[in-house]
């Protein structure tokens, strides 16, 4: 099982938006290792933002509270975009508004196993 799931997010870009500086180099980490790349780094909605525009990733973790500020309207984007995303954060998943509750995600803070499973259920539902 291990071997096929290295395969299935083998190579797989994934943007990673958050504003934490030790959550942020944590996660690279992890993709990293299980053979994903990091498309870039997001620690503000602005650069959150022209990252999705370039949309050159497969998929996006996605803080739910950057620098204050909640990303919802980048949620908006990325659905527009079909890129799919898993949000992330500490905070009680009540914050979220009804249309993102269906939505995959990760509360920090989060282990590598967890990472894993999220990101190869988010690749297994999305169509070829």
């Amino acid at each position: 099982m291990e071997q096929m799931s290295k395969t299935q997010l083998q190579g797989r870009r994934i943007l990673i938006i958050e504003d934490s500086p030790v959550v942020a180099p944590f996660t690279v980490e992890v993709l990293e290792e299980l053979g994903c790349e990091v498309a870039g780094i997001a620690p503000n909605l602005a650069s959150a933002r022209e990252y999705i525009e370039k949309a050159d990733f497969d998929a996006a973790l996605v803080d739910i509270h950057i620098r204050g500020e909640r990303v919802f309207n980048l949620c908006d984007i990325l659905e527009a975009r079909g890129i799919p995303f898993v949000l992330t954060s500490g905070y009680a998943a009540s914050e979220t508004p009804d249309k993102w509750q269906g939505v995959p995600r990760l509360q920090k803070p989060y282990t590598f196993e967890q990472v894993q499973r999220v990101l190869e259920d988010l690749f297994e539902r999305q169509p070829d």
